[in-house]
């Protein structure tokens, strides 16, 4: 049994394990460190050897000898010891510490061996008993040059006998607090990430880059050619899918199929090219088209129209035309106030006398310009309509690279610009409106052709809300498309946006209906229904809007889309039509079977919806329907009377001995919202009832009282205080759909006549085709 040395102050490396608190002296529940001689040497005390040989620290806790690990840390290094201490090499305490490369030691070798600097002469160790048995192997020489990296920690795991391991780090309990504090919210965040995001595919976007998650995932949307470069970097790229577009439209025929590459790259192959592509860097980029080569014979068009745009005007009473007077001054007055203060961004903010862009529209900017150019132009305020053709002339820029809602583009931009065109025949709408339109066909990439709902108007890709249920898309959003697609074909006659919505209809035909309703979640990869939330409001409203306008702007030949209506309607009206204690009729929700007895304003459309689908309906159910649209519409109404404001809550509700009034606080505010007006307008163009027309300046009082501030008009938060507070947002629809329908509400009839026209969902009036404008439109 060699003899033992004298135990001493640890070396640096060793003491931290050895130690426990780091205070250079073994703790009593610490491993025993000592210093030994080399096995097979036993010198005496003060003999010339014990002063000599190299010595070696070694550090071991009672159970490793047994541990199963294969290999444990070994380092050799000369160490500077205590002032004082036996073993100090020259120069004392201060002196450098080299260390030496990290090796590893065959299974049973103490975890940490240091071999001690020879002791200068003289000097002796002491022995004592020790638990620490000798090194098994020889200590390994030190390795001239060796870099001097602290002692790593290989063992994560707490092993018998030995600290954990952030103890094994050295760090003290603050920051070991801190340290595991941080590593929580980073598994947090992980795991976070994983259960909130939408999809698979937007988790991809995360972690790899656009190529590898679009060429690894076959249900990620493709990127058109500029989402894998700068738009300064390739001029034609913008432009590939776009010409693509417009030479299948030359050939007459359906476009090829775009197959996406790795980078999400369309492909083209040209006539008489040899197969070439069209798209790649060899061919040259081909002359930017202000106009698409398809010629939509708008003088054919205009002669179609069986009343004139404006009317014929003369016979009106003149209170009616005072009051058309007063609401166009209102509108006067929220463009100009708009001009003067935010001109160019989205939204005005009047009581702050500022912009607001958001983040809904993608980075396109002008949205108010946009939504109030058809309001401008029926209401005759020349010199405004001319201020805003000539901003989109010169400042629309659709060339952004942002996140824009598929829904809100189409039928605010799109719509927007498509109504212009057929107004006026203005060049800049038509190519505006298609150039816009083909930026939203990658929206349809999925593998159903159901569109998402966000779509990046500079790269093409597209995904679900983050809020969308299992990423699924939204009723009302991809059923809110048929009106500007069709039109879009009809001006570019290209038919890719005409195939794109009626293979949606393909996909709704084709899956079940729960009690024949369509629930307002569905999966664009599945094709199937995410939950069962049924409602004719928020989510779902203008999906069944479109049905039947669809059937009439088709002139009554689409008849798959009223039947499509039709038999909605039914399953409505059997499910979800309730009448309250009091007598009012109203819509209800559908969850899953268990009924919500709520209506939201946005669902206060739904009975001019309904009195246009009766004008069509057959002779025995024409009254029927009609009088479910005046009860619907008389609901609405008294949820108005029934606020201290005279203006609509955002939903109200038949519950607890309450009736069309809010109940919940979240619930009290109005946003300048037109879907009551609306029902107003219809019932009056088909009834002539001359109360939808006090009902209407009831509300037109109400704006001039609660909502018309300094620079503009707000919306408020709470309908039922005659001191409301103001929101400090002029929304774009209030100038594109509120003031239009309260104007035309005291137009004659021949005003944007409903035989010629039908309005979109944001009021954009959109022609009927009485006629084969395709078939007579030439080819250039």
């Amino acid at each position: 049994m060699p003899e033992r040395g004298t135990l001493t102050r640890c070396p640096a490396p060793c003491r931290r394990l050895c130690a426990g608190k780091g205070r250079g002296r073994p703790q009593p529940s610490s491993p025993a460190c000592q210093l030994r001689s080399p096995p097979g040497t036993v010198p005496s005390p003060g003999s010339p050897a014990a002063a000599t040989e190299p010595k070696q620290w070694a550090c071991e806790a009672p159970s490793l000898s047994s541990s199963p690990l294969p290999s444990l840390l070994h380092v050799s290094a000369p160490l500077a010891a205590g002032p004082g201490e036996a073993g100090s090499p020259p120069g004392g305490a201060g002196a450098s510490v080299q260390r030496s490369a990290l090796t590893l030691l065959d299974p049973g070798t103490p975890l940490l061996s240091l071999p001690d600097p020879p002791a200068p002469p003289g000097s002796t160790a002491a022995s004592r008993p020790s638990r620490c048995s000798p090194p098994h192997s020889a200590p390994r020489e030190p390795v001239p040059g060796a870099p001097s990296p602290a002692v790593p920690m290989l063992l994560l795991r707490k092993l018998p006998g030995m600290p954990g391991w952030p103890a094994a780090l050295g760090l003290r309990l603050p920051q070991k607090f801190l340290f595991l504090l941080f590593l929580s919210g980073l598994l947090t965040l992980c795991f976070g990430a994983l259960f909130l995001l939408p999809d698979s595919s937007r988790f991809k976007r995360l972690f790899l880059p656009r190529r590898a998650a679009a060429a690894g995932d076959p249900d990620l949307p493709r990127s058109p050619p500029a989402a894998a470069e700068p738009r300064h970097a390739s001029p034609a790229a913008p432009r590939r899918l776009r010409d693509k577009l417009r030479a299948a439209a030359r050939l007459g025929a359906p476009p090829a199929h775009t197959a996406a590459s790795a980078g999400g790259s369309p492909q083209q192959v040209q006539p008489g090219a040899g197969g070439a592509e069209a798209g790649t860097d060899s061919a040259p980029a081909a002359p930017r088209q202000t106009r698409a080569p398809f010629g939509f014979d708008y003088e054919t068009f205009r002669r179609s129209l069986r009343h004139p745009v404006l009317g014929r005007g003369g016979g009106e009473e003149p209170k009616t035309r005072a009051r058309r007077l007063k609401i166009r001054e209102m509108m006067k007055f929220a463009w100009d106030n708009y001009r003067r203060y935010a001109f160019g961004k989205n939204e005005l903010r009047p009581l702050t006398k500022n912009g607001h862009i958001g983040n809904m529209f993608g980075g396109l900017r002008g949205a108010t310009i946009v939504d109030a150019l058809d309001t401008l132009y029926i209401m005759e305020l020349g010199e405004e309509f001319q201020e805003a053709k000539s901003w989109v002339e010169k400042s629309l820029d659709l060339n952004v690279n942002g996140e824009a809602s598929l829904f809100e583009v189409n039928i605010r931009y799109v719509g927007g610009l498509l109504t212009t065109y057929y107004l006026t025949g203005e060049e800049v709408f038509k190519s505006k409106a298609l150039e816009l339109g083909e930026k939203l066909l990658p929206a349809f990439n999925t593998p159903t052709g159901i569109p998402r709902g966000v779509i990046n108007l500079g790269s093409g890709m597209s995904w679900s809300w983050g809020w969308a249920s299992a990423g699924s898309s939204i009723l009302a959003e991809f059923g809110t498309l048929h009106l500007e697609f069709l039109h879009l074909t009809e001006l570019s006659g290209n038919p890719v946006f005409t195939e794109k919505v009626m293979n949606i209809r393909k996909v709704l035909n084709r899956i079940e209906k729960p009690q024949g309703l369509y629930p307002n979640f569905l999966s664009p990869v599945t094709g199937n229904w995410v939950q069962h939330h049924v409602s004719i409001g928020g989510l779902g409203d203008s999906f069944y809007e479109y049905l039947i306008k669809s059937w009439l702007m088709s002139d009554k030949r689409d008849t798959e889309a009223k039947k499509m209506y039709n038999d909605a309607l039914e399953a409505i009206e059997k499910h979800l039509v309730k009448k309250s204690a009091g007598g009012l009729t109203y819509i209800a929700e559908w969850r899953g079977g268990i009924l919500d007895h709520k209506m939201g304003h946005l669902a206060c459309f739904s009975g001019g919806m309904i009195a246009l689908g009766a004008e069509q309906a057959a002779e025995e159910r024409k009254q029927h329907y009609m009088d479910l649209a005046a009860e619907i519409t008389h609901t609405c109404h008294e949820s108005y009377a029934r606020s201290d404001t005279k203006l609509g809550p955002e939903a109200f509700r038949f519950d607890s001995g309450t009736e069309a009034v809010a109940t919940r606080l979240s619930e009290r505010y109005y946003i300048l919202r037109p879907e009551v007006v609306e029902s107003y307008l219809y019932m009056w163009r088909l009834t002539h009832d001359p109360k939808y027309r006090q009902w209407g300046w009831e509300v037109v009082k109400a704006l001039e009282k609660y909502c018309r501030v300094e620079a503009g008009f707000s919306g408020i938060r709470d309908v039922y205080t005659t001191t409301p507070s103001h929101d400090n947002m002029q929304q774009s629809f209030f100038l594109a759909e509120t003031l239009k329908y309260l104007y035309l509400l005291f137009c004659d009839d021949d005003v944007l006549s409903l035989e010629d026209w039908v309005f979109n969902t944001e009021a954009h009036p959109l022609p009927v085709n009485h006629t084969n404008l395709k078939a007579k439109a030439s080819v250039q």
